[in-house]
């Protein structure tokens, strides 16, 4: 399963629709919070896609979920924007909230900055900000072996991958 991370588009879907475009055989979209009506343009844009959002620290009339939890191709997700744990402080809130939740895999944003790594295994990724940079995230499961691989868009230092 390929699932596109998105996260911080703050009113620019753009960027989003060339990925979405350039990676057409991505099932699910995830987006991490901070551009609520953008994601929902480009729901109406692309109605065949799976989508799941989180709300933002900057999405003030929306009445998306802070977190939510899913599973995905055997794979328990954890997904937030990041704020409400204080990612812009350090992650140890997040990675223990994610391990508290027993994830596989933690998406966040709000920092606007890349992050691709894996504790334990437990993947954990910040996709960037879609709308400043054009920056996203492509996480491919593989649901015959459970191997994750998880790649940042531009690609600056290769994949992490958990099997």
């Amino acid at each position: 399963m390929k699932i596109l991370v998105f996260s911080d588009s703050h009113g620019n879907d753009y960027n989003m629709s060339i990925a979405i475009k350039k990676n057409k055989k991505a099932e699910v979209i995830i987006f991490c919070g901070d551009g609520h009506r953008d994601i929902e343009d480009i729901r109406r844009s692309f109605p065949e896609k799976k989508i799941y959002a989180v709300k933002g620290n900057c999405d003030w009339s929306c009445d998306f979920p802070l977190l939510i939890t899913l599973e995905l191709a055997g794979k328990k997700l954890l997904i937030t924007h990041g704020h409400a744990q204080f990612v812009k402080e350090g992650l140890s809130r997040l990675i223990a909230l994610g391990h508290k939740e027993n994830a596989d895999i933690v998406l966040f944003g709000h920092t606007h900055r890349q992050l691709t790594t894996a504790d334990s295994k437990m993947l954990v990724m910040n996709p960037g900000s879609v709308g400043y940079e054009g920056n996203y995230g492509i996480i491919d499961i593989d649901e015959a072996t459970g191997k994750i691989t998880a790649n940042e868009f531009p690609d600056r230092f290769g994949p992490v991958v958990i099997s």
